[in-house]
């Protein structure tokens, strides 16, 4: 839809980007030695905004616009009930919930990146834990996991010029302790997957090659080939703003998808991805032959999946972009308020991105 833009500036990076290639130099230095006039005319044109009555999305049976939140969502009640329990100091309730996670490995990433999200805020019972059961396996996972949000915060999500080099140092050395303990945790429970995934979180922070991201791979799909969130983690990083190419992201969406139906709904975050350096994607047939397939998924045997609710923001947008408009609001009454998905947030603007392909839907849609 042409009034689904994407941001002018985004755009004008990739340009630069582009022009920086094409004349074998930096972008800094392009920048630098270009005219204010120059610089104006790699400026995409604007776009004009949709035009059209704005649709009473309640007449669909959806939250009013007002309802709509970008804040995080949990919905589940074991996971809500062990947040509110650390964050008043006590572990046992964490400790009992990701030990009863022991094969299903999707669920058990799940928790152990919200416990590890938690402890990066306060490890006040994380420390405890740690005391009362040394050498326990899980909390080893959960401290090595942990790590990994602290050293992003550390970090910041800035691009790279505007972090300082102490920030980066910090960052760096947090991942090694990281490093550290996913290594631990793999070691006192070799075949639990869930240290390999944080391990390639870890390999993507420390800009490991292409070649020893892959021995990090082997590992995790020696344990689990079809885990959805090592899946998740490594397309981003084989996608081309980081350490591979369009080409070598599509053909990992590509294999990951002829593997498992859960895995299918990445070739909607590879559009996504492609779309965001202005590579048409959406109605790719790649895409477009996929998502009766995915729409399935997401309605039967994965509808409680880790991964679903992400999966039906990626579905709602592919619908809107191929023209499945009542299918799209259908995926919209399952988000219901809830607009934190990351596809949402590319813009810069998550709820009005939300909004607007939401709006897309409606005025698509056969009239209530």
């Amino acid at each position: 839809m042409l009034w689904l833009l994407k941001s002018r500036e985004r755009k004008a990076v990739f340009a630069l980007m582009k022009e920086a290639k094409r004349r074998g130099v930096e972008v800094d230095e392009l920048t630098a030695t270009m005219t204010p006039e120059e610089l104006a005319a790699l400026l995409p044109p604007k776009k004009p905004k949709f035009k059209g009555k704005i649709p009473d999305v309640t007449r669909w049976g959806l939250p009013a616009d007002g309802e709509v939140s970008t804040k995080e969502y949990w919905t589940d009640e074991e996971i809500l009930a062990v947040q509110a329990s650390t964050a008043h100091g006590e572990w046992e309730g964490a400790a009992a919930l990701l030990a009863s996670t022991w094969g299903n490995w999707d669920r058990r990433n799940l928790v152990t990146g919200a416990l590890g999200e938690a402890a990066a805020q306060d490890d006040e019972w994380l420390r405890a834990w740690r005391k009362a059961r040394p050498g326990d396996r899980d909390v080893t996972l959960v401290d090595a996991e942990s790590l990994v949000h602290v050293a992003w915060e550390v970090r910041s999500g800035l691009q790279a010029k505007h972090v300082t080099e102490e920030q980066f140092a910090a960052f760096f050395r947090v991942l090694e302790q990281a490093e550290e303990a996913a290594r631990k945790a793999s070691e006192l429970a070799p075949e639990d997957p869930t240290p390999w995934v944080t391990a390639l979180a870890v390999a993507m922070g420390r800009q490991y090659e292409n070649d020893r991201y892959l021995e990090i791979w082997a590992e995790l799909a020696d344990r689990d080939p079809q885990h959805r969130g090592a899946h998740t983690r490594a397309l981003q990083y084989w996608c081309a703003k980081w350490f591979g190419s369009n080409e070598r992201m599509w053909e990992f969406a590509e294999t990951a998808a002829a593997k498992s139906p859960k895995l299918a709904p990445l070739l909607l975050i590879a559009a996504h991805e492609s779309e965001f350096q202005d590579v048409p994607a959406w109605r790719d047939p790649r895409v477009s032959g996929a998502l009766d397939g995915i729409v399935a998924w997401l309605n039967g045997e994965g509808r409680d999946h880790p991964s679903t609710r992400t999966d039906r923001a990626y579905a709602a947008k592919a619908l809107v972009e191929n023209g499945r408009f009542d299918e799209a609001v259908e995926q919209f009454r399952h988000l219901g308020t809830r607009a934190d998905a990351g596809i949402w947030a590319y813009s810069g603007d998550a709820r009005g991105e939300f909004l607007a392909t939401r709006y897309a839907a409606c005025f698509g849609a056969t009239q209530p």
